[in-house]
């Protein structure tokens, strides 16, 4: 991680705080990852202010930060491919979301669990660094963000939560930011938060009653793996049980159109096939063997039959 410390964080960047604090959190367990939070963070502060001299500054020993990332991590695929960085930051904030969803849907209500509600959403955020959100991720962000406030708030009041998804209006983080507001400071770039800083975002919670909501694991979530859980919390991973995988069926189609003749594919044919293949070999890292043959599956129907 680079050394060069930021300078104190203007006002104007208090939406991107967290983004940077959980790049900070990430930076040596996942450094790909947090060098897209800083990307993230350095994009959007672009867009709020890059003319003010405190946001100027900001920017500049950020984009330092950058820089420094890129040449430590140079030869790294996920840095220099967007392709697969994408599937990375996608694989491990979903890891993240299924976690804190596995520990909610079994009643093991503690903050460990809504801290990795809440980041699950903070990297979904990350995500729009490639491009649009799919509806799935918007969703998966969504609820994370109400379970993340309602859960906090229950705790704070002495009420049990209801586990999963249940109808609920929206829940204000305005409590959790006024707790937060004495946590870690982002002005050095060596600085690593405790396990307890957990922080929230107070804006953009959904007042969407999420009665009956479907919460798939994700498009290329590793559905038998729990996230790195912080240090002293009393919560260890081997408290979630694995669900078996279900391996899908090879489309039968695929085999009587291999004789098919000879397709013609476009450039953009060939992209969304590499695009498969990477998401296929970032699930196997994870070792979700069904993710990877429904990406794979994608990849030969669209290489064979020249459409998805």
């Amino acid at each position: 991680m680079a050394a060069t410390a930021l300078p104190p964080l203007p006002a104007q960047f208090k939406n991107i705080q967290h983004h940077l604090r959980t790049a900070q959190e990430l930076d040596k367990r996942e450094p790909v990852v947090a060098y897209y939070c800083r990307l993230y963070a350095m994009q959007t502060g672009m867009k709020i202010d890059s003319k003010t001299p405190e946001c100027r500054k900001f920017l500049s020993k950020l984009m330092d930060q950058l820089e420094a990332m890129k040449k430590q991590f140079g030869d790294n695929e996920a840095i220099t491919q967007e392709i697969v960085g994408s599937a990375h930051v996608e694989n491990y904030a979903l890891k993240m979301f299924l976690y804190a969803d596995n520990e909610d849907r079994a009643g093991r209500f503690h903050k460990n669990m809504i801290k990795s509600f809440y980041t699950a959403s903070l990297l979904i955020d990350v995500l729009t660094v490639f491009g649009e959100l799919s509806e799935e991720n918007i969703q998966h962000r969504k609820y994370a963000r109400w379970k993340a406030a309602y859960i906090h708030n229950c705790l704070k009041n002495g009420e049990t939560p209801q586990p999963g998804p249940i109808g609920m209006e929206g829940e204000s983080l305005a409590d959790v930011e006024r707790e937060e507001a004495g946590s870690s400071s982002l002005h050095s770039g060596t600085t690593q938060p405790t396990s307890s800083s957990s922080t929230y975002e107070p804006n953009n919670v959904p007042s969407t009653n999420y009665t009956g909501i479907h919460i798939p694991p994700g498009a290329h979530a590793p559905a038998n793996t729990p996230a790195e859980v912080p240090h002293n919390t009393g919560v260890t991973s081997n408290t979630i049980q694995p669900p078996p995988q279900n391996i899908p069926l090879v489309d039968p189609s695929l085999y009587s159109a291999l004789s098919a003749g000879e397709v013609r594919l476009t450039p953009e044919d060939f992209a969304r096939a590499q695009k498969y293949c990477k998401y296929a070999g970032s699930a196997l890292q994870y070792e979700d063997v069904s993710t990877a043959v429904q990406n794979l599956q994608k990849a030969l129907k669209l290489l064979i039959m020249g459409r998805e």
